[in-house]
């Protein structure tokens, strides 16, 4: 999946934390410093290992899914962002600026 990031950042209490890309409206969101993130096939640690973030990584969120409770940067969370296509991470260690859900359930 390619997509032209633009360096518009978002306004509010995100900051730099998300950036916005013209070519599919997205809006991308900084994995916790420090953090090199696994990704899972499925919303929870029992899932298998898809790959392993870099440092500094910036994700979109097309899809939000209750999973395995996981405690990161962030807090202590349930959530777990749908990044791609079968990829999954946990929202305790990606700053969305909520402890919420921020986008709609997968379905």
């Amino acid at each position: 999946m390619s997509v032209e990031q633009t360096t518009e950042a978002t306004s509010g209490d995100e900051g730099a934390a998300a950036v916005s890309t013209a070519a599919a409206d997205l809006t991308y969101y900084s994995v916790a410093p420090g953090v090199r993130l696994n990704v899972r096939s499925g919303p929870g640690t029992q899932y298998a290992l898809v790959k392993v973030l870099p440092l500094g990584a910036k994700v979109p969120i097309f899809c939000q899914s209750p999973g395995t409770r996981v405690t990161g940067t962030y807090g202590t969370t349930t959530i777990w962002d749908n990044i791609d296509n079968g990829q999954f991470v946990s929202d305790a260690y990606v700053k969305t600026g909520s402890d919420g859900y921020i986008r709609p359930r997968c379905s």
